[in-house]
C-alpha cells in the first residue's frame, strides 16, 4: 500500500512545516521530513501542490450557505490562519514562488491561498462537491485532470491549488488533514500521481 494514503497527523509540539518527499522517504523518522530533496523536487518544476485548506473547525458547511458571503460559510479559526501563513513562511523562506494559484471559491480556501501568496484566482473546478454523497463531479475532474497534465508539461515552475478534502481524495484517493498539501504530477500513464505529502503542524 502507498504510504501516502493514510494521513499521518502531525504530532503536536511539532510547530514547522515539513515536505515528506519520495516514497522511500516516508518510512524515515519524522524529524527527516525536512529533506533537501523537497526542495529540489519543487524545484524542478512541472508539479502542483494541492492544499486542503487550512483548519476550518465543524463540518460541512451551514444550511442555505452562500457563495461569496463568507458569515454563510465555515471559515478559518486563529489556528487555522496561523497555518496557512505558515504555508506561505515555507515557500518565502526557500524562494519558491508558484508560477500561478488557484483556489476553490469557498472562503476558507481562498483566505487559505491568499493568507498564504498573497493572491489567489478562484477556480469553481476546486470547490467543494455539493449534495450527498460528496463525490466531485465528472466534469470538474476531468478539468483538475487536464490542468494537471498540462501543469506537469511545464518544467518552468510549479503550480499551488487550495481545496477541499474530498477533491483531492477523489483526484488521487489519498486522505489529507486541514492545511496539507499533496505535491502531484501526471504520470507516463496518463493518470494523476502523488510524490510528496507537505505537512503543516
Amino acid at each position: 500500500m502507498n504510504p501516502l494514503h493514510k494521513a499521518a497527523p502531525p504530532s503536536s509540539w511539532h510547530r514547522r512545516s515539513v515536505l515528506a518527499v519520495g516514497l522511500g522517504s516516508l518510512a524515515l523518522p519524522r524529524m527527516a521530513w525536512a529533506s533537501p530533496q523537497a526542495e529540489a523536487l519543487l524545484r524542478q518544476g512541472g508539479l502542483v501542490v494541492a492544499f486542503r485548506h487550512a483548519l476550518a473547525p465543524g463540518t460541512f458547511d451551514p444550511p442555505g450557505f452562500t457563495l461569496g458571503q463568507c458569515s454563510t460559510q465555515r471559515n478559518l479559526n486563529d489556528q487555522g490562519r496561523a497555518q496557512a501563513q505558515a504555508i506561505g513562511a515555507w515557500f518565502k523562506q526557500r524562494q519558491l514562488v508558484p508560477l500561478q494559484v488557484r483556489s476553490s471559491p469557498w472562503c476558507r480556501c481562498m483566505d487559505t491561498a491568499q493568507l498564504a501568496f498573497a493572491k489567489a484566482d478562484a477556480w469553481q473546478a476546486l470547490g467543494s462537491p455539493r449534495g450527498y454523497p460528496e463525490t466531485t463531479g465528472a466534469e470538474h475532474l476531468q478539468l483538475l485532470r487536464k490542468a494537471l497534465l498540462s501543469a506537469s508539461q511545464n518544467t518552468k515552475g510549479f503550480e499551488v491549488w487550495v481545496t477541499h478534502m474530498f477533491v483531492l481524495a477523489d483526484l488521487v484517493q489519498i486522505s489529507v488533514n486541514s492545511g496539507e498539501g499533496l505535491v502531484l504530477k501526471t504520470n507516463s500513464a496518463g493518470k494523476p500521481e502523488a510524490l510528496a505529502r507537505l505537512v503543516i503542524a
